[in-house]
Formats: C-alpha cells, sequence, structure tokens
C-alpha cells in the first residue's frame, strides 16, 4: 500500500524533523520526501496505512499534511 501527501516542508531540515515521527509509526515500511517540486509531497508505503496517523505524526513534527 502507498499513499502520497502534500505537505508544507521546504527543505532537508524539514525533513529531518518529520523522520522520527514517521519512523515511529509501525505501520510504515519506508517513505521518502519530495522537495523539488510543488506541492512537496511524501509518499509513505507500508502495510494498513491509515492516513490519519500519517497526517498526524507529521503534525506533531510541526507541519500540515493532507492526501494528495
Amino acid at each position: 500500500m502507498e499513499l502520497t501527501f502534500k505537505t508544507t516542508l521546504k527543505c532537508g531540515g524539514c525533513e529531518a524533523k518529520v523522520k522520527p515521527f514517521l519512523d515511529d509509526l509501525s505501520e510504515v515500511a519506508s517513505w521518502k520526501a519530495d522537495l523539488s517540486q510543488t506541492p512537496k509531497t511524501i509518499t509513505v508505503q507500508g502495510e494498513n496505512i491509515k492516513a490519519e496517523n500519517i497526517i498526524a505524526a507529521i503534525e506533531k513534527a510541526g507541519f500540515k499534511a493532507e492526501i494528495a
């Protein structure tokens, strides 16, 4: 399963702030941020991913996210 989210991340520093929050989610097998385009996105892969859990993790890191 793969979900993509539009985010307010702007740089590698932002990505580093989000990393521990996404890495803590057991349903996330892998994720990657694409900061080279607009809108900036995070694509998450894993089993039984719940969009609300991903959005909450990104928001805990201080950023906004929504399903792309």
